[in-house]
């Protein structure tokens, strides 16, 4: 490593040509550091006035459209409401400031100034697991943090027909853990039909899910579904069972009626999670 090396040293002459552009050059960057210095002393205080006068004008733009942030808005007569999350609402949730917000017209809002209503969700619940091998690489930090939170918290997995629906209720009972007293029953996530899949075969493969996870954790899971699977896939196995969690978008109502939960967006904005937010209200009554 510490070798001595020699250095040759080369003189190098320049020609008239390559001197005479090296000293205009020179003159060149004199003249331009004189004209600086020579710049009339009135115009910086003039400058630094313009430059004001821009941020004065674009700030209050700039922040006023953040303030205006506005998400769907919610279905009226309903008091409690229920939200969920995955990693896909990234690792910035502020939870100690979670609030569903409103302002006058009934849409979410992101802005103090905005609300005119202002509640925590009764409900939290988090994704764990998906198929037989896939763990959200979030939950166990959203896990953790949704307990700090004091708000209610629950696990639900996404379901995939086509897999083993044993080993599937294994690898969420092996993620999640031993539930607390106060923790919310888990629910399955009912969304996709591969082909070649019909509905008595979707509720045999759910009902195992369901069966295993209830006997190993003592409680009576959860289904979330859509309007749709719920009506004309999943038998009353399922939907005459287990507390349905329907997910119907921008309608005045689902058409499912015996539901439990009803997510009505995708597309609220919650006060202390950035974007867009899944958003449920809760049935008079429920709770799990």
């Amino acid at each position: 490593m510490n070798k001595t090396k020699k250095l040759n040293i080369v003189t190098k002459k320049l020609s008239p040509k390559k001197a005479q552009k090296k000293h205009k050059k020179g003159l060149s960057k004199s003249r331009s550091r004189k004209a600086r210095r020579s710049m009339p002393v009135g115009l910086v205080p003039v400058l630094a006035a313009v430059l004001s006068a821009l941020c004065i004008a674009v700030i209050p733009f700039l922040s006023g459209r953040q303030k205006g942030v506005k998400g769907d808005p919610v279905p009226k007569g309903y008091s409690s409401y229920c939200i969920d999350i995955s990693h896909h609402n990234g690792t910035r949730i502020q939870w100690d400031s979670i609030y569903v917000m409103t302002d006058r017209s009934g849409r979410t809002c992101t802005s103090i100034e905005d609300a005119a209503d202002a509640r925590k969700p009764a409900f939290i619940f988090i994704k764990a697991t998906e198929g037989t091998d896939f763990t959200d690489k979030n939950f166990k930090k959203n896990w953790a943090s949704a307990e700090d939170s004091g708000i209610r918290r629950g696990a639900y997995h996404f379901f995939h027909p086509s897999s083993d629906p044993a080993r599937q209720a294994e690898h969420f009972l092996r993620t999640v853990g031993t539930l607390s007293h106060g923790d919310l029953p888990p629910v399955l996530d009912i969304e996709t039909l591969p082909r070649g899949c019909t509905g008595t075969m979707l509720t045999e493969a759910a009902s195992v899910w369901l069966e295993t996870v209830a006997a190993a954790t003592g409680r009576k899971p959860i289904v979330y579904t859509s309007d749709s699977f719920a009506r004309d896939l999943l038998g009353t196995e399922i939907t005459g069972k287990y507390p349905v969690w329907i997910a119907h978008y921008r309608v005045r109502e689902p058409v499912f009626g015996d539901w439990k939960m009803w997510q009505f967006t995708d597309r609220a904005v919650i006060h202390g999670i950035r974007g867009k937010v899944d958003l449920s209200v809760v049935a008079q009554g429920f709770n799990p």
